[in-house]
């Protein structure tokens, strides 16, 4: 494996290429369905300007999310993107990074309110497939002409470039949190209760349903943050809005974060045997589409119903059944030959992959990046 500790040998390594480059930043996505020779940017770490008072940091790509978190939390301020960590989900080790963050374009249950990753990024600097340094935006919002690059980079799974410095901005921690859990909703009742929620006056950070929780009770959860104050009232007219769907507890503090983090990373399917998918859909279409899945697949709901996590026997091509679909089904974790067998992105439109093959061909002439998988 070739490492880079910096910009400079990365544009070495990219201009001698002679076949394709597996760019690995914390290795937390694993290394299934990639092609090329393994190019660590982990030495690519370091924050360069953290300013709180413009709710601003500047970060190199290979940074870890934790040493990031870790300076934030001491400004009282937080990623609001919330980028999963793979880790427990996919049975790997090493650390999630900011490059890899971005690139994936890993937000996580708050997305649904606060905006993706890509809402975030105020700039990028990152290297092409012909070694030349490109930088686009800055560290303000603004708007901007030609490529928004910082946009096209994030969730490009790395097929455009290799990340080396991203600004992002960064939003205040809330004083507290609390999370009302609805108990025992089927499927439609709970898509019901947290549109309801999200249509509320009373912004709602996170709604997610898990049918099978602690003694197969289904669970459905509406996070609340902010001044504590707030919170309980909050809380209060929520709980009274939604009475009519059944019973309801409340958890805060502590309690509540961890099963926030849990749902971020899907922990309640880690270290069981499956396949996961990972399906982005209207809401609306949610309950239907599970229906179709059949009895052997388990199911989560995030974002509102949205965004279902799917637990399918070993080598199943959930996307094949389902069919055309108001959205996409990407493949997540599976054996090798299963990914050799299924595609683990879904096929592009044919509009909309001329666009994709012609960014590629701007930005990788070469065909350095295009052929893998990222890996995060």
């Amino acid at each position: 494996m070739m490492n880079v500790s910096n910009e400079a040998e990365l544009v070495e390594a990219i201009r001698t290429a002679n076949g394709p480059l597996r760019i690995m930043g914390g290795g937390t996505r694993g290394a299934t369905g990639a092609e090329g020779a393994p190019l660590s940017v982990a030495g690519l770490n370091e924050i360069s300007l953290y300013e709180p008072g413009a709710l601003t940091i500047v970060a190199a790509a290979g940074t870890p999310i934790s040493t990031i978190e870790t300076a934030l939390d001491a400004g009282g301020q937080r990623l609001a993107f919330e980028p999963m960590d793979y880790r427990a989900l996919l049975g790997t080790t090493g650390e999630p990074t900011l490059g890899g963050a971005v690139a994936s374009g890993a937000s996580g249950p708050r997305r649904i309110v606060v905006g993706a990753v890509r809402d975030f990024c105020l700039g990028v600097r990152f290297v092409d497939g012909s070694g030349n340094i490109i930088k686009n935006g800055g560290r303000v919002m603004k708007n901007v002409t030609g490529y928004d690059l910082v946009k096209l980079m994030a969730g490009s799974r790395g097929t455009l470039g290799v990340l080396t410095e991203v600004a992002l901005k960064v939003l205040p921690k809330p004083e507290t949190e609390a999370t009302l859990i609805l108990h025992g909703l089927d499927i439609a009742s709970a898509v019901q209760a947290m549109s309801a929620a999200l249509g509320s006056p009373f912004e709602v950070t996170g709604v997610a349903h898990f049918p099978y929780s602690a003694g197969d009770d289904p669970a459905t959860m509406i996070r609340l943050e902010g001044f504590e104050q707030s919170v309980r009232y909050r809380t209060g007219a929520l709980k009274d809005l939604l009475g009519h769907y059944g019973e309801i507890s409340i958890v805060e503090g502590v309690p509540s974060t961890t099963g926030w983090t849990r749902t971020r990373d899907v922990d309640m399917f880690a270290d069981t045997p499956g396949d996961v998918w990972r399906i982005s859909v209207r809401p609306s279409e949610a309950p239907a589409i599970i229906a179709q899945m059949g009895d052997g697949v388990r199911v989560t709901l995030d974002w509102g119903g949205g965004l279902i996590w799917a637990l399918a026997p070993e080598g199943t091509d959930l996307r094949a059944a389902l069919g055309p679909i108001n959205g996409h089904a990407t493949l997540v974790r599976a054996s090798a030959a299963t990914f050799a067998a299924i595609p683990a992105l879904p096929p592009e439109p044919a509009p909309l992959a001329a666009i994709s093959e012609g960014l590629r061909s701007r930005f990788d002439p070469r065909g350095l990046f295009s052929p893998r998988k990222v890996d995060a």
